[in-house]
């Protein structure tokens, strides 16, 4: 994690805010999935990011990052992966189910009008140790073979791959400026051309300059609000043995808080750290804690961490 910002000049398609201002531009997005599919996509109107999902008011919000239809009823939810969250297989299912829920019309019998569905998750990173550019997955029978035929289809794509014969050459250079998004990238066809022109044209744009540079500014507030509020509540209570990590009890029943919300979102151990300013070695533990225990409130996973700091110590 990084103390000083990066620039809106030095972002990659990786990053999660250039990614989702690029990706709602319609003819970015269908030039990203035609070639990443091998076929032309057309989508219907324009692509929404961080589209919010949830079966019901007390269920799991998810955000997923860039999600559109396209004009043969097809669903596509893509999204960039910076760090490995170790639950990428898992989370994908999830996100999997969520788009399903919605994808029939109310009283709608005819389960065969679902429409077909692609999750694609492109990272820098091997998630299924192969050294493959793509993983493509669809269920099929273990005794045999036999694909499914659901409609459902989720596509790991890795921009480190050892293996470009097996992929097309526009793919591979397609992963390649995905992780190095600078104008010194040359493109060989047309739709990459395209692509990074409009990544330019991002990337220039004083109002999504003034956009990103708030979005740091609420990081940077909340992080200091959090430990305002932390301190004032320890004060308060007047615990001094309550401290771990450094921080006073208002401070660590805060950062549970705080950090148990952005769990729910989706968030990483690293994005967490990047959005509190810490270093996730810091907070590494609490964010366990609050793994293991993201079903209990917040009062119950502090007693937890707190229980257990004192018997470690």
């Amino acid at each position: 994690m990084a103390k000083n910002k990066k620039s809106l000049q030095d972002l990659t398609l990786l990053d999660r805010f250039l990614f989702a201002e690029v990706m709602e531009d319609s003819k970015t997005f269908e030039n990203i999935l035609s070639i990443i599919l091998g076929e032309d996509i057309s989508i219907q109107g324009r692509p929404q990011s961080e589209h919010e999902s949830r079966t019901s008011p007390l269920k799991r919000q998810v955000r997923l990052d860039v999600w559109a239809e396209d004009e043969a009823d097809a669903v596509y939810n893509v999204e960039a992966q910076k760090e490995n969250t170790k639950n990428l297989p898992h989370r994908s299912r999830f996100y999997q189910a969520l788009i399903d829920s919605k994808l029939l019309d109310p009283g709608e019998v005819d389960f065969s009008n679902m429409k077909d569905c692609y999750s694609i998750i492109i990272a820098p990173f091997d998630l299924f140790g192969k050294e493959l550019y793509q993983y493509t997955f669809q269920m099929t029978c273990n005794e045999t073979g036999q694909t499914l035929g659901d409609g459902a289809i989720r596509i790991f794509l890795n921009t480190h791959g050892k293996n470009p014969k097996d992929i097309s050459p526009e793919l591979k250079e397609l992963l390649y400026y995905m992780e190095h998004t600078t104008e010194d990238v040359t493109c060989s066809t047309s739709r990459l051309q395209e692509i990074k022109d409009h990544v330019n044209v991002v990337k220039s744009s004083e109002e999504i300059g003034v956009k990103y540079m708030q979005e740091w500014e609420e990081k940077i507030l909340e992080k200091r609000k959090a430990r305002a509020e932390g301190l004032a509540e320890g004060r308060a209570e007047g615990h001094a043995e309550g401290r771990a990590e450094g921080r006073t009890e208002g401070e660590t029943f805060r950062f549970i808080q705080l950090i148990k919300k952005k769990i729910q979102k989706s968030k990483s151990l690293i994005q967490i750290a990047d959005e509190l300013e810490e270093e996730p070695t810091n907070i590494q533990s609490l964010y366990e804690c609050v793994t293991q225990n993201i079903n209990l409130t917040v009062e119950e996973i502090y007693k937890i961490y707190i229980s257990t700091n004192k018997t470690n110590n």
